[in-house]
């Protein structure tokens, strides 16, 4: 390993959502376009949970996914029954990942590389990503501006580059999402009739 690399930090990859059947299988919810890679036998996750539950500060080895009517089941080593699956429902599951290490898929970024980009429009810094907000429709760049947070849609139109490297995403925006429009309604100086 080489001693410049980066330190690892922790990525999102899941949720366990349900207990599934009498065998301690526990449904998932998948934070993750690769459940492929992230989720194999002996995969290691971190545990979000509360500081009560019996899981706090361990860890959860994966023995195997499988898929039930198009969705994940996990298969957890020393979760043998649906007792002990009910302990672990909502809890969030964590893997570490090289912060700079890019997805395989193009024009992809964990979100960890995403916060703290500089935000230009026109070659000019209009703010500082604040973090990623994923919805169903699509994801949202919270931008950090003098004038207080707004969300830009993460969409090529309007986020047409990000440079990892130079630290930078660029903003084409529509009229008014970065400004305020004048209202329609304000006088002008031409006289009335």
């Amino acid at each position: 390993m080489d001693p410049k690399k980066s330190a690892e930090t922790q990525l999102r990859v899941g949720r366990l959502t349900k207990a599934h059947g009498l065998k301690g299988a526990i449904k998932l919810e998948l934070f993750t376009d690769t459940p492929e890679q992230r989720f194999t036998p002996g995969a290691v996750f971190t545990l979000q949970v509360p500081t009560e539950s019996k899981w706090h500060g361990r860890t959860l080895e994966l023995a195997e996914l499988r898929w039930y009517n198009g969705h994940p089941v996990g298969f957890f080593k020393g979760v043998d029954d649906r007792s002990e699956a009910e302990t672990l429902i909502k809890a969030i599951l964590w893997v570490n990942q090289d912060p700079a290490e890019l997805p395989e898929e193009e024009d992809a970024w964990y979100d960890h590389q995403l916060v703290g980009l500089k935000a230009l429009r026109d070659g000019e810094l209009v703010g500082l990503v604040a973090r990623v907000d994923h919805l169903p429709a699509q994801d949202l760049l919270a931008i950090a501006t003098d004038r207080g947070e707004v969300l830009v849609p993460f969409v090529k139109a309007i986020v047409p580059a990000v440079d990892i490297e130079a630290g930078t995403v660029t903003l084409t925006p529509p009229p008014g999402l970065l400004e305020e429009l004048p209202d329609d309604d304000e006088p002008t100086d031409s006289p009335t009739p």
